[in-house]
């Protein structure tokens, strides 16, 4: 390499080495005191050429190469990059040249003589002017054409029916998927006709949800129990009047609670409060078949370990 060895190395490529040669370092495992032992460089010219204070000779970076058990090729690559760079900052600078002399300007060009003129070309005899146009006669006029539109009447009236529809729709929809709604008054009391369809009926409904099933919609269901508990969580037993099944309902319950659902002849029902958005919305067990809304029991066991809260049907 070219240039003085004791002065700075800086750049890009320097760096580039010396963070490679410190990774080589690292994986043998060899202080610098080691290095020095087993290699023909002292332990301070170690420092500068880890540290990127120095740039190191080729025959150093081929040595750790070896003791790391490394191919050289990718070191020795980034030390010729290296060194190319050093020896560019490190050459001296080259002068200016003196400035050329002045290069005298030609002699001027005589200019030419004068083109005599030439005579005038007579102008070409007048052209016959173009024949008449024959005049097309225009085509005859045809009546604008009339939009017809239907009365306003009629228009109006065909919107606000399909409006209607749609808002009765949407409105069943919802009421038949969410079953939050209460029906009171002799609505609830009506007994649904054997034409109503739900996923599920008697024994078949044993541990189903009750919304899959169909079995929430409005005017379906019955509500035997409706108590408020002593933290405020509001509990509800709810009948499913079709598909004959009962299940417990929780709301503004806190994480950690737990209801169960008590039916005569089946299996308790319970769920529990997982997260916040459980405890912000409704929370419903699993379903037990049961055979009217009658002898029911719903219980709550708060978290923390607080006493229990049942309340019969």
């Amino acid at each position: 390499m070219s240039g003085r060895r004791g002065e700075l190395c800086e750049g890009v490529e320097a760096s580039r080495l010396a963070a490679g040669m410190r990774e080589l370092r690292g994986r043998t495992g060899l202080s610098l005191a080691a290095l020095s032992a087993r290699t023909p460089y002292s332990k301070s010219s170690w420092e500068r050429y880890l540290n990127g204070k120095k740039l190191p000779p080729r025959g150093a970076v081929e040595a750790l190469c070896r003791l790391a058990g490394e191919p050289a090729g990718r070191l020795v690559a980034l030390w010729e990059l290296a060194d190319a760079a050093w020896s560019r900052r490190a050459a001296p600078s080259v002068r200016a040249a003196p400035a050329a002399p002045p290069v005298p300007s030609p002699p001027p060009v005589p200019s030419p003589p004068p083109v005599p003129s030439l005579p005038p070309v007579p102008s070409a005899p007048p052209m016959s002017s173009a024949p008449p146009v024959l005049s097309v006669p225009p085509a005859p006029s045809v009546p604008p054409v009339r939009s017809v539109r239907p009365p306003l009447s009629r228009a109006v009236a065909a919107v606000a029916a399909g409006a209607c529809v749609g808002v009765l729709a949407v409105g069943a929809a919802l009421a038949f998927w969410a079953g939050e709604g209460r029906v009171s008054g002799p609505a609830q009391r009506a007994v649904p006709s054997s034409s109503v369809v739900t996923g599920c009926r008697g024994r078949a409904c044993d541990g189903k949800d009750p919304q899959s099933m169909f079995c929430a919609g409005a005017g379906l269901v019955e509500t035997p129990v409706e108590r408020i508990a002593t933290r405020g969580q509001h509990l509800q037993v709810r009948y499913g009047t079709v598909c004959g099944a009962a299940w417990g309902r929780l709301r503004n319950g806190r994480v950690g609670d737990r209801i169960e659902v008590w039916v005569p002849g089946s299996a308790p029902r319970s769920v529990r409060v997982r997260d916040r958005f459980d405890a912000e919305g409704y929370l419903v067990t699993p379903m037990a078949a049961a055979r009217g809304p009658r002898g029911i029991r719903l219980c709550l066991y708060p978290v923390g370990g607080a006493a229990k809260e049942c309340f019969p049907g």
